[in-house]
């Protein structure tokens, strides 16, 4: 094996995949491909790892967990593909804003505009009444602002780019509580999204050598994060949508707080 990619601490081969598990099956249950539990779990695993390699792993890892869960969802003829393709072509641009911008970001503001992220879509998450939503169909039929839409997953796209999180925490919000789409259909609509977005992030942190010669820590996490995502499609439908929006804000507030306060 080569050197690892990341250096300066970490987990054994059983941890990183016991991590995998949580991000697939978290990320997958509320939409947002993990990366709010994996971003800060490698910022306080490798200390001195560099933030575009971090955001290099965590795309990957959300490429694997988002594949995972549009498979699941699609079996269960919840994802809105009309949306999704059009909103996936949105977060281009801005993907490859957002990598240009990390290149200019220290390690410690990396953390701190990371936690502040989490902590704004928490309290609009909290503080704005969950809206009533339209029908739950998938078929492409349904209405809503378009252009606003592709818009807004431009700004989704570069906060991928620039914090590796794969869009989702922007995507579920705003079909949510902006475009009015049911929880359940943004969730598995956004896990769609982010395949498209995080492989297109990872091309470009691959083509740029990021990734190095050694992938153990990816593999290792992609391990935990396939059998994760499975397991976070089934249990999302057992959960009414308002509970997937309070799961949402919760997580965010706790990573937010946690990256500003270390």
């Amino acid at each position: 094996m080569g050197e690892s990619i990341l250096d300066g601490g970490g987990l054994l081969p059983f941890a990183l995949a016991a991590l995998g598990l949580l991000v697939g099956a978290y990320g997958t249950l509320i939409g947002v491909g993990g990366a709010l539990v994996l971003v800060p779990a490698l910022l306080f695993l490798y200390p001195d790892a560099d933030p575009l390699v971090i955001t290099a792993v965590s795309l990957a890892v959300v490429l694997i967990n988002g594949l995972g869960a549009a498979y699941a969802y699609g079996r269960q003829k919840r994802v809105d593909y009309k949306t999704g393709l059009l909103f996936a072509a949105g977060t281009i641009p801005g993907l490859l804003l957002g990598i240009w911008t990390l290149h200019q970001v220290s390690r410690t503001s990396f953390g701190l505009i990371f936690g502040l992220v989490m902590l704004f879509i928490s309290a609009a998450l909290i503080l704005k009444p969950h809206p009533e939503s339209l029908p739950a169909d998938t078929g492409g039929g349904r209405r809503y602002n378009r252009p606003l839409g592709f818009s807004l997953s431009a700004a989704a796209g570069y906060f991928a780019g620039l914090l590796g999180i794969g869009g989702g925490i922007i995507h579920v919000p705003v079909m949510t509580h902006i475009l009015r789409f049911p929880a359940h259909v943004a969730t598995a609509t956004s896990s769609f999204i982010l395949v498209f977005t995080a492989l297109a992030g990872s091309l470009i942190h691959l083509g740029a050598g990021r990734y190095g010669d050694d992938w153990s820590i990816i593999i290792w996490l992609a391990v935990g994060v396939i059998f994760g995502s499975q397991i976070g499609a089934r249990l999302s439908r057992r959960l009414r949508g308002s509970v997937l929006i309070r799961l949402l804000a919760v997580a965010l507030a706790l990573t937010g707080l946690r990256l500003i306060l270390g």
